[in-house]
């Protein structure tokens, strides 16, 4: 016989329960009881039925994310584990979801599993990627009969009919679907071209949706290399996926239009920028001439043939300034001979014997007599008159 001490026995029991999946991801219904709020923000309280109670405990740090609290006399859904309390020897219940009773197991599994993804950050915006803005190979996971592939292919032969559609089929309802869509999205992963990925089925009941709640399905559209986006159900519809994904899409269509540019618009935005492009190459073009029209100027001004032009017009202006210069110099001395020409005339003598007048000089051209006291008595003189001379004697 093993004997086992208190601590022992209870460390056991600890163990087993811990080793029962059941016993540590458990849901229990019931009326609260004797609920108590301490001053640390933790709750304790029961949670009975008709023939049962179990102690609760609910600590701050799951109390504050809830919506809804303990109080007596309700009736809640809660999430938890059952665990042992060694100090007091007695089984607990350790809460972390608490939802009001009557809102169904798929709603309070929802609930739970995205409360706990959330708080593993698969929901967090800032790990959230832009889709790419004209992707040219876009994958798709869905069922190849299902009226939203016919939609998608509608819609993205419309808008963008440039990107080429690779389909990963996949079942999108039952038990079969998730494993399907898991291994879809992980062979899209390894086409290396596939820049975008539309995870997408039509609309449906919670069951039929269900398999896009999924943890396995939501921790693949996380683990994907490239964006996805989904486009499940209606737009009233919300999935687990969709929190994971990098875009929500209302439905399939909106996915198809939201993950592709509409090509007329990019027939507007080519148009558009064809026109920017050649105004600003005609703008380049008129500055390149109007810098080389001021480069063929300055190289003129420096240019041999320009600077000889420029010396040949200097000479030119040099040779007429210098010929103006002597025939001014010439006319000037023409204008002194006619006028020394006209003084001469004045006194010539000549010119005083027109008048009458005569000149008395010695005989053979000798000097003119000027003076009396020249002329002797028997000298002889030689008189000129203005038609000639003749000769005479003093007495």
């Amino acid at each position: 016989m093993e004997i086992y001490s208190v601590t022992e026995a209870l460390y056991y029991l600890k163990i087993k329960i811990e080793c029962d999946d059941r016993l540590t991801d458990l849901w229990m219904e019931g009326e609260v009881s004797n609920c108590r709020q301490y001053a640390s923000g933790h709750y304790f309280f029961e949670l009975k039925d008709n023939t049962g109670r179990m102690s609760c405990a609910l600590f701050k740090g799951n109390a504050l994310k809830q919506v809804h609290l303990p109080r007596d006399g309700s009736n809640f859904v809660m999430h938890g584990r059952i665990d042992v309390y060694e100090q007091q020897g007695k089984l607990q219940f350790y809460v972390d979801t608490v939802q009001p009773a009557g809102l169904g197991r798929l709603h309070l599994e929802f609930e739970a599993l995205k409360q706990r993804l959330a708080e593993e950050g698969l929901f967090a915006p800032e790990r959230k990627r832009p889709l790419p803005a004209r992707p040219k190979i876009i994958g798709i996971v869905t069922s190849p009969q299902a009226a939203a592939f016919g939609d998608i292919q509608n819609v993205l032969r419309r808008r963008y009919p440039l990107a080429e559609l690779v389909l990963s089929p996949s079942l999108v309802q039952g038990e079969l679907a998730a494993p399907q869509i898991v291994a879809a999205l992980r062979l899209l992963n390894q086409h290396p071209k596939v820049e975008v990925i539309i995870l997408a089925r039509g609309g449906g009941s919670i069951e039929d949706l269900w398999c896009f709640n999924d943890e396995r399905v939501a921790r693949a559209v996380f683990a994907s290399r490239v964006p996805v986006i989904t486009g499940v159900g209606h737009e009233i519809d919300y999935t687990i996926v969709d929190f994971v994904a990098d875009l929500r899409a209302p439905t399939p269509s909106a996915a198809a239009e939201l993950v592709a540019p509409d090509i007329s618009l990019l027939r507007d935005e080519v148009s558009f920028q064809s026109d920017r492009l050649y105004t600003s190459l005609q703008n380049n073009l008129d500055e390149h001439r109007a810098n080389l029209a001021n480069f063929e100027r300055r190289l003129q001004l420096v240019s041999p043939a320009n600077r000889l032009a420029n010396f040949r017009q200097r000479l030119t202006d040099l040779n007429e300034r210098t010929a103006l210069h002597l025939r001014h110099s010439v006319e000037l001395s023409r204008a002194r001979v006619n006028s020394l020409s006209s003084r001469l005339a004045v006194l010539n003598p000549a010119q005083i014997l027109e008048r009458g007048y005569a000149i008395v000089s010695q005989p053979n051209g000798g000097p003119v007599i000027s003076r009396i006291d020249q002329v002797k008595s028997g000298k002889k003189l030689e008189i000129r008159l203005k038609d000639g001379t003749f000769p005479v004697t003093a007495q």
